[in-house]
């Protein structure tokens, strides 16, 4: 469990959770699912001292959940906001039993390029308040973590307020909405980075498809690959559909009276829209990877199929080819006692050399009208 005081003058990082709200700018208190399930007590215990209510258990359950998809749920109080995130191998593995919890989830191996086990999510939720965030991570979450580092940038100063320092060049999150909306934010980027990668894999899998003499097609990965990018999409629909929501909540708000805090509400806002519209360039992209994907399979074949067509048209042609040789082998080879060229001493040539100009003039004959044409 980590605790963050954030103001206007920097960000401190507090040894344990607070006894009272600070004066000035917010709490942030960032706990692994298994801390959390572990210290719950605690943590409602904290959040009735600091704002005067606890969770809904219901809530605390969908913290609890590590299977739960992305979705917005809200009270008079406070917002909820679960996003599912890019897992990690590890993750997976000590979010199960970390910290004296029970196990939550069990980690899902997959076959095929890492880049496909890279697909595996994993939620994060938010409790926003109005001067205090709650977010429950998995046991080991890069996210929060790289988060973490950008608010400080100093060692402790004095052992009792841990580190204290603002980013250089950086901008203080405001509020715990905003707060979260940059941690999704960051979130997302994982998986904008993560369609690079796929569109590159992809892009060498079609190239294999598509290689006219390619043997043997690895089936088993590329199928893997349909069915990963099938579930990307669900899931980026379901974060569309939270982030939907959570903006659309962001219009009954009542309207600040000061100037700044009516730039407040605009600036998350706008936050907001930028990570729906990060969000719809996954899900557009993935779609376009869905399409690229199954058309290339379609020309796989069709390619196949032309070549298996060449392959027999040649075969029929050189067939063609023989069949008058056989037509004149088969006239001689009769059992007559008189028939042409049988007694003279230059028969045999004669048909030879006849058998050879009908075989030439038919090879040259479906080479000009490119039946016996090389494949390309």
């Amino acid at each position: 469990m980590r605790i963050f005081h954030i103001h206007s003058g920097g960000v401190q990082e507090l040894a344990e959770l607070p006894t009272q709200m600070p004066a000035q700018g917010f709490v942030w208190i960032a706990c692994a699912r298994p801390a959390f399930q572990a210290r719950l007590a605690e943590v409602q215990a904290s959040l009735q001292t600091l704002v005067g209510l606890q969770l809904v258990d219901l809530h605390v359950s969908d913290l609890l959940n590590a299977q739960l998809p992305s979705h917005y749920d809200y009270t008079s109080q406070y917002d909820l906001l679960v996003f599912r995130r890019l897992a990690t191998a590890q993750g997976d593995a000590v979010d199960a039993v970390a910290e004296g919890g029970s196990p939550t989830t069990s980690p899902l191996k997959r076959s095929g390029p890492p880049v496909l086990r890279r697909i595996d999510t994993s939620p994060v939720g938010f409790a926003v308040f109005d001067q205090l965030l709650l977010t429950v991570h998995p046991a080991d979450c890069a996210v929060r973590d790289a988060y973490a580092t950008r608010l400080l940038a100093s060692l402790p100063t004095s052992p009792g307020e841990g580190r204290s320092s603002p980013v250089p060049g950086a901008r203080v999150p405001t509020s715990p909405a905003d707060l979260m909306l940059r941690v999704v934010n960051l979130m997302v980027d994982g998986y904008l980075d993560l369609r690079r990668e796929l569109t590159r894999q992809l892009d060498h899998w079609q190239n294999e498809l598509l290689k006219p003499r390619a043997r043997y097609v690895n089936w088993s990965s590329l199928l893997e690959a349909r069915l990963s990018l099938h579930m990307l999409d669900e899931i980026c629909e379901d974060q569309r559909t939270a982030v939907q929501d959570w903006i659309d909540a962001l219009e009954t708000w009542a309207l600040p009276d000061s100037p700044s805090g009516l730039r407040e509400l605009d600036l998350l806002k706008v936050r907001s829209r930028d990570v729906l519209e990060h969000i719809e360039r996954v899900v557009h992209h993935v779609r376009r990877l869905e399409q690229s994907t199954e058309t290339a399979v379609q020309m796989h074949f069709s390619v196949q199929s032309n070549r298996t067509n060449d392959i027999m048209r040649t075969l029929t042609a050189l067939t063609a080819v023989f069949l008058p040789l056989n037509l004149i082998a088969g006239i001689f080879g009769m059992n007559f006692e008189f028939l042409p060229l049988i007694h003279k001493a230059d028969g045999f040539w004669w048909a030879l050399g006849s058998m050879a100009f009908i075989a030439l003039s038919l090879v040259l004959l479906f080479w000009r009208k490119r039946y016996l044409a090389r494949t390309r």
